[in-house]
């Protein structure tokens, strides 16, 4: 009975072993998933975007925030920050130089949770018209796509795609038939912030 009581305790000591290394194994993987997050650092920040700010080994500094209507986020120890008009890579840099003055060697990294600063508009015989977020490098067709499709009673071939740039408005023909056929296929333009598209 000794001998046997002795092997099950042994076994379990071995399996307790192993179990706490792979945990430990687990934890490193973990941390070295959050601290290597990649980003789009090209996404430029505008109003009531939701950013998740994360730096490294600190819970303090990490959260998530609103960005306002005036474009400003506020930050722990840094009070008000502008941040609409500059990219995630601007802010991660802004964010690592103004911590320095509170934390040895700060890692930032920041994150967007959600995107409203950045939207299209669809209007007319579409079966969900509506505001939608844009999506980078989202094509006309996506964008019908994204409202559910034409309807019934689409007119096809005069789709418009009004876009104001610099107080100017101007205005992008799109043919679905000849798009999807691919006669025009220059038609099927990427949408800007702001596009309005309408389906008569």
């Amino acid at each position: 009975m000794k001998v046997v009581s002795t092997k099950i305790i042994r076994c379990l000591i071995l399996s307790l072993i192993v179990s706490g290394l792979a945990f430990c194994t687990h934890l490193k993987t973990a941390d070295k998933a959050v601290k290597e997050t990649v980003v789009d650092s090209s996404y430029m920040i505008g109003p009531m975007d939701v950013l998740e700010v994360q730096v490294w080994k600190e819970p303090d500094f990490s959260r998530q925030v609103l960005v306002r209507p005036d474009g400003k986020i506020t930050f722990p120890l840094i009070d008000d920050i502008q941040v609409s008009g500059i990219t995630t890579l601007g802010l991660k840099a802004l964010l690592t130089e103004k911590l320095k003055g509170f934390l040895d060697s700060p890692e930032v990294t920041v994150i967007v949770v959600e995107s409203h600063s950045k939207n299209f508009y669809i209007l007319g015989k579409v079966n969900r018209p509506g505001t939608y977020p844009l999506s980078p490098d989202m094509t006309v067709l996506q964008a019908l796509s994204a409202a559910g499709g034409l309807g019934e009673w689409a007119d096809k071939d005069s789709i418009r795609i009004i876009r104001r740039t610099e107080g100017k408005e101007e205005i992008f023909r799109f043919d679905y038939d000849k798009v999807i056929s691919g006669k025009k296929l220059e038609q099927n333009i990427l949408l800007e912030p702001n596009d309005t598209v309408i389906v008569p």
